[in-house]
């Protein structure tokens, strides 16, 4: 999977939620609505071309939809910004949100019954 930009990240999580989705609905779904409509056009087609969505021709629009599932490039972002960051460790991961103080000691509980019950 190739990374994506922060525009072209943008647009995929419009149309996570959206599922299909026209470019005028992609461009209406984002935070700058003023993007021109060409742009939103041409980084759809670079997602399409990177592997991240396809699309159903209707005449001459083009009904785009992901094929890459939220989860699955959720996991591939959080495997690769552990690897970068925490040197592949999760330990190392929860450990720094636990000292920024962005994980509650209840949140660890929790994740430590998900680890057990899972064995």
């Amino acid at each position: 999977m190739e990374k994506l930009t922060n525009k072209e990240e943008e647009i995929m999580h419009v149309l996570w939620k959206l599922e299909k989705a026209f470019v005028k609905e992609v461009q209406a779904g984002l935070e700058d609505e003023n993007l021109h409509y060409n742009t939103v056009s041409t980084i759809v087609r670079n997602l399409e071309e990177k592997g991240y969505v396809d699309h159903k021709a209707f005449g001459k629009t083009h009904q785009y939809f992901p094929i890459i599932s939220r989860e699955a490039y959720g996991k591939r972002f959080w495997n690769e910004a552990t690897r970068r960051f925490f040197d592949s460790s999760y330990k190392n991961m929860v450990s720094f949100f636990a000292k920024e103080e962005k994980i509650t000691a209840e949140e660890l509980r929790e994740i430590l019954e998900i680890i057990e019950n899972k064995q």
